[in-house]
């Protein structure tokens, strides 16, 4: 990338500042490859590749630089741990992580933006990359649904299934979700669903199939009373938004655009009334 279409990308990502002194660096083209960085968490899971879902796609990827702004507090999870970022009283953003893990940078950067930018506290639990923990997941969305007026919830990976699962009919955890290349997600998840819902879907990617793409069109579409909202990403591929390579033809910009949509989601319908 030229350093004149970099610079652009960046000024992209700072439109919408509300802290001045938090610089572009949140979203620097400074990357680490960390695929093979025995030190990251994205070693120790390849027990997950052998589930139905899950492939090597959705632990490999390239580390963002910047340093997050948040802090680490307690909440009701295993280890009893959240990264909460943002002050705001009556919005809250659950952020549920993909396999990599709560502690992965590129997630927490990405979180310090939709605090900034939506206006929101955002907060990213430690769900345990290990194993998924449906009831640790419902239990964190009903603290915050008891502690604020307005509650939305992002997800990547399977945490773009964990948010299908929160908004589902009869649950009132949330009043609107993103999900960024889900995994596991089946049809069924997708035609339960009962919040405004925005999916956010890389043209590549073996998890979320050509055939479950065209089933959310085709059922958001039957619905006719349920808003929706589906980005397609050309050229790039699963885990490409949260884990992108600036290298690769498009991944810079989709990871911009990506966040811009989200933000733009979440300040529709997280308004506080």
């Amino acid at each position: 990338m030229s350093p004149d279409l970099r610079a652009a990308a960046f000024t992209v990502l700072s439109l919408v500042k509300r802290k001045p002194h938090i610089t572009n660096k949140l979203m620097s083209p400074k990357y680490k490859a960390i695929e093979q960085d025995s030190s990251s968490p994205l070693t120790n899971l390849n027990h997950f590749l052998t589930m139905s879902g899950p492939q090597k796609c959705c632990f490999t990827g390239f580390e963002w630089s910047g340093e997050p702004q948040g802090e680490t507090i307690p909440f009701p999870t295993t280890s009893n741990q959240a990264y909460k970022t943002g002050s705001n009283p009556d919005v809250a953003i659950l952020y549920v992580h993909d396999l990599v893990g709560w502690k992965y940078r590129n997630a927490r950067l990405l979180a310090d933006h939709y605090a900034r930018e939506v206006g929101a506290t955002v907060y990213l639990p430690d769900l345990n990359s290990r194993e998924i923990r449906e009831p640790e997941i419902f239990a964190c969305a009903k603290k915050l649904r008891s502690e604020y007026k307005k509650v939305g919830a992002v997800g990547y990976c399977y945490g773009g299934w964990a948010v299908f699962r929160l908004g589902a009919k009869g649950n009132n955890l949330v009043d609107c979700i993103i999900a960024g290349h889900p995994s596991i997600l089946t049809k069924e998840d997708i035609d339960n669903v009962d919040v405004p819902v925005q999916m956010l879907a890389p043209e590549h990617d073996p998890v979320f199939s050509p055939e479950l793409k065209d089933h959310f069109w085709q059922a958001m579409k039957s619905r006719g009373d349920l808003a929706f909202d589906y980005q397609h990403f050309p050229g790039v591929q699963h885990g490409a938004l949260v884990r992108g390579d600036e290298e690769k033809p498009g991944e810079q910009k989709a990871m911009v655009r990506g966040k811009n949509a989200a933000v733009g989601w979440f300040g529709e319908w997280l308004k506080a009334e």
